[in-house]
């Protein structure tokens, strides 16, 4: 799959329904997927986007090419999706690439690490940067490839049962956090764990973790951290714009003629547009509902910030030093990451900071 090809199908995603004609539906074979992902139905944001591919693609092709989508846990757990993709259980999967950080750290590159991209920057760096390549390079070795397919934008730091406000307070906590940041939190003495979404809400309950990040808050809302956890803090440096995959058995994508191909490219970029939009759409109102039930919202102080970023910037040190895999990708995405950072403080950084500044003047000034 090549990049060009890609940025074709994100071009092209919004005249989907007239890709596909009488004569394409005639001229195809009969194909029949089944797509695992790491999700609840009940998160109808990452879930909808999967969803979402299997509709489009089946709607193009006047259902010649169908992808039956499954929720965690219907066919393997929400964990398992690469594995269920690797042995050919199933012949794609949603799910984000860092929960695999356990069998082979790169895997992360294809989500986030921390202090990593935002949102636009690693769908910049996935479609010009040369993201796409060197993700497909190495997810040969694991007899799969894919295909960008979603994105949370900038997530939360995550639900506490108590307040942080110094490193002190970090040690010995039981903490839900999946990818590389578990490795960053574990420096500062947390104790982290990996837990699907359907399982984070009754391990915080009981008592078993001390804390859990997930998403922001329509997803957060949804699984109700809020009744067993007051303390909500910001931003989630480990998830500055976490990007999601269809992983597909490398032996299924190279049998699909290129028109399904194309169309596939098609849903799954509609799927990255859409999630992104439908978050930025609902996480607001969420946001002040949970404010509403008591949630006390606060920032990261920026003693904690500094710690997290120094720590992180060592983690990425030692693994390099020892994983020429991790190197290959970590190299080339720094000095991406480095030009990127400086252009985003010029422009949109410093509107950003200004507006933000400007709206509460005014809306303090409303209410004197």
């Amino acid at each position: 799959m090549e990049r060009r090809s890609l940025l074709r199908s994100a071009a092209a995603g919004a005249a989907m329904g007239t890709v596909a004609g009488p004569a394409l539906a005639q001229s195809q074979p009969t194909v029949s997927w089944r797509m695992t992902t790491s999700w609840p139905k009940s998160l109808d944001t990452l879930y909808g986007g999967a969803d979402l591919i299997g509709r489009r693609v089946s709607e193009a092709t006047g259902g010649k090419f169908t992808i039956k989508v499954f929720a965690a846990g219907e066919i393997v757990g929400g964990l398992q999706v690469l594995d269920s993709v690797q042995n050919g259980t199933v012949e794609c999967g949603h799910t984000a690439p860092y929960y695999y950080f356990g069998k082979e750290p790169t895997f992360a590159f294809g989500c986030a690490i921390p202090f990593g991209l935002n949102t636009r920057q690693q769908y910049a760096w996935l479609m010009h940067g040369g993201g796409v390549e060197l993700m497909h390079d190495f997810y040969k070795d694991y007899n799969v490839t894919s295909i960008p397919a979603g994105n949370t934008g900038c997530q939360m730091g995550g639900w506490f049962r108590k307040e942080i406000k110094s490193a002190e307070d970090l040690k010995g906590l039981k903490m839900r956090i999946g990818g590389t940041a578990g490795l960053v939190m574990s420096r500062l003495g947390v104790v982290p764990q990996q837990i699907a979404a359907g399982d984070i809400y009754p391990a915080l309950e009981k008592g078993t973790i001390d804390a859990a990040e997930w998403v922001g808050p329509y997803d957060d809302e949804k699984l109700g951290f809020y009744k067993v956890a007051k303390h909500y803090y910001y931003p989630g440096w480990w998830e500055a714009g976490p990007g999601l995959d269809l992983l597909i058995g490398l032996q299924h994508w190279e049998a699909l003629p290129k028109e399904y191909k194309s169309i596939l490219q098609m849903a799954c970029a509609e799927a990255y547009a859409w999630m992104v939009a439908k978050y930025d759409s609902l996480n607001p109102q969420a946001l002040k509902r949970l404010i509403a039930n008591g949630v006390q919202l606060a920032p990261f102080s920026d003693e904690l910030m500094a710690a997290f970023y120094k720590v992180s910037k060592d983690v990425y040190d030692e693994i390099a030093a020892k994983n020429p895999k991790f190197k290959k990708i970590y190299d080339p995405w720094n000095r991406f990451r480095e030009d990127q950072v400086q252009w985003f403080s010029i422009a949109e950084g410093r509107y950003d900071s200004f507006a933000a500044a400007a709206m509460r003047i005014a809306q303090r000034s409303q209410k004197r």
